[in-house]
């Protein structure tokens, strides 16, 4: 728990179906004012929410490793990967071997997270056919039990940054899609809008400055097991074409 002193919350949240998909990332629920995706609401406290919700006085969250770690947390993550099924990374592990020794592989997750010795694997890169245009785009595949890791960081990180966010993105967050986004659109040129500004970075996740992102990160966050794991994720390598390679900046590219 973070170190901010805890209140009670006069929000009361959406009660969540006994029998809810956990594959459902993209879904938007409410606590209070904050969106949220099913699993974080799910491994979220109370106290958590309320924190978050008035901004956590300003505070930085402590103490996150051990919400990463959590048994739920990382079977809601373990659930959410399975379902994608997906290709396996470089161990050839598939999301079925997994699943069959999910018990075994959560044990092993935690008890590495824990004792602060998880070790990332590289990711296995392949080109893929980029949608309206000749060129391919790189895409890492990282291993099955990475992807769990990943889904479980992201059950507590998400919501800490989704807050500030701006209104007007809607790319990657839950609850938004591309077609909230175009709807928008579609509703400023009804109001008499004329101009449409469509920008893109190319190679963007391949340039992100690592040590700018991580002091971005550290502005919010102070539990230093989480962000050594956030680093390592970072410089974990790539494997492509039997070569193994460290990129210098960037993040790998994660399975969709």
């Amino acid at each position: 728990m973070n170190k901010a002193r805890e209140q009670n919350s006069t929000h009361t949240p959406q009660p969540v179906p006994e029998k809810a998909t956990h594959c459902g990332e993209t879904r938007k629920w409410q606590w209070g004012t904050l969106t949220l995706s099913l699993n974080s609401l799910l491994v979220w406290t109370e106290p958590m929410l309320a924190a978050l919700e008035r901004g956590n006085d300003g505070r930085r969250w402590h103490t996150l490793n051990d919400k990463i770690w959590s048994p739920k947390n990382l079977r809601l993550a373990l659930t959410t990967v399975t379902a994608r099924k997906g290709a396996p990374g470089i161990d050839g592990q598939t999301t079925e071997a997994v699943e069959k020794h999910a018990e075994e592989e959560l044990t092993l997750i935690q008890r590495l997270l824990q004792e602060g010795r998880y070790e990332p694997r590289a990711v296995r890169r392949v080109m893929i056919d980029k949608p309206g245009s000749k060129e391919k785009r790189p895409l890492g595949i990282p291993t099955v039990r990475d992807r769990i890791v990943q889904s479980a960081m992201l059950h507590i990180l998400e919501p800490i940054f989704e807050r500030d966010f701006s209104e007007s993105s809607y790319g990657f967050r839950p609850g938004r899609n591309a077609g909230q986004a175009v709807a928008v659109v579609e509703e400023r040129l009804a109001e008499g809008c004329t101009w449409v500004v469509d920008a893109d970075i190319k190679g963007y996740f391949d340039s992100i400055p690592q040590p700018a992102l991580l002091e971005r990160v550290r502005q919010k966050v102070a539990d230093s097991k989480v962000l050594g794991l956030i680093e390592k994720f970072l410089q974990q390598g790539v494997m492509e074409s039997g070569k193994g390679w460290e990129p210098p900046k960037g993040g790998p590219h994660k399975e969709p």
